[in-house]
């Protein structure tokens, strides 16, 4: 068994939450609007610790605000995780629920979701997050021949793209139903990756696993 890590001591513990408290200033502007113009001082002063705590912990507003959005395309993973691992198996499954729980999410967890709408675009193909499960399915996928053959980073950026779409959608028309433009959305994007046209609809409207499913 692998050694457990020694308990933080008091310095460390509040080194730590000093870093939290940054990234969350960072989540909570990223969320609000996207912009990354405010100050230091400003960045600080929401996170309520000292200006020079900042540089203990990052040399850069765009250090500060690239872990922000990691941490939050991890929350964001974990969270679709928590639903569908070792439920689901299903390449095809895994890609329709991953649209329709990021809809759910946008009434569930909207800072998530609005992060993801500001910066979601130029993470597509990031190593944190979302991204690299999508991938894993992807490829899965197309080795057992449940998608068609295709290069797996070419799908990734397609799909990407399509869910980026839906979250826009979500926001700029907030009357229709997320639901089911989650399901045609997944339906379109099963169609792309090359499952029959019947098929897809069937799987995009499956119901959601829940968590007493395990």
């Amino acid at each position: 068994m692998p050694t457990p890590a020694p308990p933080l001591n008091r310095f460390e513990r509040r080194r730590a939450e000093t870093r939290k408290a940054l990234i969350r200033a960072a989540r909570e502007l990223l969320a609000e609007s996207g912009d990354t113009s405010a100050s230091i001082q400003s960045i600080a002063e929401r996170a309520d610790v000292g200006f020079g705590s900042f540089y203990n912990h990052f040399e850069s507003k765009t250090e500060l605000f690239d872990a922000a959005v990691a941490d939050a395309l991890d929350e964001f993973g974990q969270a679709i995780d928590e639903r569908l691992q070792g439920v689901v198996d299903d390449p095809a499954e895994l890609v329709a629920a991953g649209f329709r729980l990021t809809a759910r999410m946008a009434d569930s967890h909207p800072e998530l979701v609005r992060i993801l709408r500001h910066r979601g675009l130029r993470h597509i193909h990031s190593e944190r997050g979302v991204a690299q499960r999508a991938l894993r399915d992807l490829e899965r996928g197309i080795a057992t021949g449940r998608f068609a053959d295709a290069d797996p980073l070419s799908a990734l950026s397609a799909m990407g793209g399509l869910l980026m779409s839906l979250v826009e959608l979500r926001f700029a028309r907030p009357d229709l139903d997320g639901e089911e433009a989650a399901s045609n959305m997944a339906e379109m994007t099963l169609r792309m990756l090359g499952v029959p046209s019947d098929e897809a609809r069937e799987v995009a409207r499956r119901r959601l696993p829940t968590v007493g499913d395990r």
